[in-house]
């Protein structure tokens, strides 16, 4: 089973290098996102301000005006037309705001709670309207009943938190409880417009009204203290003004329990220091709203300024340490796999080569291939592999070539015994043929058939190691042979001949050059057969036509083997091996594979239907004559 693949060293090395990476670039996100996050929300304020709170603002204008004007004429009854021409003007402006506000994207939860809110308070309006119309309308009611809607503007404006607790931020946030300070002014207006047509005030007008002075003022206390100089000019210097102070006594006129019987002379010109009062606070809310929105961008821009210094400095700095480490990735990683290709070259190619000539009879290695690992490294532990791999491949090559030499003296002992082994044994088989044709007796004729038999089986052997040693046998044929006699002297080197059946085979013959080897490799795969089954059981020995040749199959009736075994000893066929003296128990396979891969016959085990084996011979057409001839030596 082939070792599991692991994982490139490219990767682990940019796995490496990814943890600090990530690190440097997540700090370098981090710290940047907290600075540009309040330059955007900064840059997104004039969206805001464009579609929401600037419409918003034009809208408490006109809500104001109508409110106003709806309560002159529920006083006394005059003013009709302008009464129409303010509420087209305020459904225009109505109208703007909710196309704007439809156009904004993004809003936090918050402000589409306080959004959806004001849109409830806004459907309420025809009421309003239906009720100023009607027969007896309740003026407080209908200015609570405005002043609603403005408040739910300005709880929409308070959602409008973009920015964190800066210094900016707290000024947007003074300017727009001044304009709430303004709102609460024009509500004093119009109470004051109730009280001045009906010549006294109710303690329900008395208590609303000191409500609404209350918190104008208390507006003004907690807005001015957050404004810095220039736009807390304008509003002191209002605080000080004439009109400013005659208003003052106009509300504390209102606040007195003696309005609850009759007004005082004075209240006659309450109406005009209202408005004059009114018309200065409306042009210092103006400026001081624009001035707010002017600031902005010059905030934001200066945030973005300071982030595009530091944190491009920063992204430069986490380039540059992303393109080293991945330049440096890259250079080891070419140098690991350099060294890769020049052992795979090594071990595959050069190495393996060299083994396959020597193992054929080569001679000294060349210079060309002992030559050192040559890889272009600047990493010292690199070229210490490098020196390493240079001398493992001396060490190795000089194995092989020790291993080689050792084979051939091996081989060449094999084949100095094998031929004294046969020349003994031919002299002993022409002996034992001359005495056998000496004598007449059957016992003394029986021992010598037997001793020939043995004879004939050793000399078997004996070529055996010829074979494995890479050499032809000494015995050869001139003409071919009828397979049924190659066949039958196959079986006659077999102990147990007796059990082997030989079926009549087709009229074909074997060339001679190959009729000695084709019956030794028949004769190793019978007496396998033989050996590898019980003694009483019989072998088969059958012989089909093909079109590219003959089969010949050995049938036995053993145990078989397992298909684990059978793959294994059908590769070893297939391949025809180096013989291994480790593994002499299947020597007879090793001769059989030689003599298959001399002649391009092919040998393969399968299961027999008798539950043992079948050895099928595919003998090429190359070694038959078409028509069986009479042996000849």
């Amino acid at each position: 089973m082939p070792p599991t693949r692991g994982r490139p060293i490219a990767l682990k090395l940019l796995v490496l290098l990814l943890v600090p990476l990530t690190s440097l670039v997540g700090l370098w996100v981090f710290a940047a996102s907290l600075t540009a996050g309040d330059g955007l929300r900064l840059l997104q304020i004039n969206e805001l301000v464009r579609n929401l709170s600037n419409p918003a603002e034009q809208m408490d204008v006109q809500l104001q005006s109508e409110r106003l004007i709806s309560v002159e004429f529920l006083t006394n009854g005059r003013g009709r037309d302008r009464l129409t021409t303010q509420r087209a003007l305020t459904d225009r402006t109505v109208a703007t705001f909710r196309q704007l506000a439809a156009q904004q994207r993004d809003v936090s939860p918050q402000m589409a709670a306080q959004l959806t809110a004001l849109y409830g308070k806004l459907d309420e309006l025809p009421r309003i309207r239906r009720e100023v119309d009607g027969p007896s309308p309740a003026p407080l009611e209908v200015i609570d009943g405005y002043s609603q809607i403005v408040d739910a503007t300005f709880r929409m404006r308070d959602a409008m938190v973009l920015v964190p607790d800066t210094s900016l931020y707290r000024k947007a946030r003074a300017v727009t409880m001044l304009g709430e300070a303004k709102d609460f002014l024009s509500r004093e207006r119009a109470v004051i417009t109730v009280v001045l047509a009906r010549g006294r005030a109710t303690e329900t007008e008395r208590e609303a009204f000191i409500g609404m002075v209350a918190t104008r003022r208390l507006l003004y206390t907690q807005a001015l203290p957050h404004l810095d100089a220039g736009l807390r000019a304008p509003y002191e210097q209002l605080v000080g003004s004439p009109a400013y102070r005659e208003f003052l006594t106009v509300e504390n006129s209102l606040r007195g329990e003696a309005v609850l019987t009759g007004l005082p002379a004075a209240a006659a010109t309450w109406p005009v220091d209202a408005g004059n009062l009114w018309a200065a606070v409306e042009r210092n809310q103006f400026e001081a709203v624009q001035a707010v929105v002017q600031r902005v961008d010059p905030a934001a821009d200066n945030i973005l300024t300071k982030i595009g210094v530091a944190g491009g400095l920063g992204l430069v700095a986490v380039v540059a340490s992303v393109l080293l480490s991945l330049r440096f990735r890259r250079r080891l990683g070419d140098e690991l796999a350099g060294l890769r290709d020049a052992a795979t070259e090594l071990a595959e190619m050069r190495l393996a080569g060299l083994v396959r000539r020597l193992r054929a009879g080569g001679q000294t290695p060349s210079p060309e291939e002992v030559a050192p690992l040559e890889v272009k490294a600047d990493t010292t532990e690199v070229r210490d592999i490098v020196a390493a791999f240079n001398h493992v491949q001396a060490t190795a090559v000089e194995a092989a070539v020790d291993q080689a030499r050792l084979r051939h003296g091996v081989s060449q002992v094999f084949v100095n015994l094998a031929r004294r082994n046969q020349s003994l044994l031919h002299r002993q088989l022409l002996q034992l043929d001359a005495m056998e044709h000496k004598t007449e007796e059957p016992e003394v004729l029986e021992d010598l058939f037997r001793l020939d038999h043995l004879t004939t089986r050793m000399r078997r052997h004996a070529e055996s190691l010829l074979i494995l040693s890479d050499q032809a046998p000494g015995r050869g044929w001139r003409n071919p042979v009828p397979v049924h006699d190659v066949l039958r002297a196959a079986v006659a080197e077999v102990e147990e001949y007796q059990r082997v059946e030989v079926l009549q085979p087709p009229p074909v013959a074997v060339l001679g050059s190959a009729v000695t080897d084709v019956a030794h490799l028949v004769a190793e795969l019978v007496e396998n057969a033989t050996l590898f089954s019980p003694p009483e059981t019989r072998v088969d020995l059958r012989t089909t036509s093909t079109r590219g040749g003959i089969i010949v199959e050995v049938e036995d009736r053993g145990l078989g083997l397992t298909r684990a075994e059978l793959d294994e000893l059908n590769a070893r066929l297939a391949e025809a091996p180096e013989f291994d003296l480790a593994r002499s128990d299947r020597l007879g396979l090793f001769v059989v594979s030689r003599l298959a891969a001399r002649h391009g016959i092919k040998v393969r085990l399968g299961p027999s239907p008798y539950g043992g084996l079948t050895a099928s011979v595919a003998l090429p057409s190359s070694l038959l004559a078409g028509r069986p001839a009479v042996a000849g030596r």
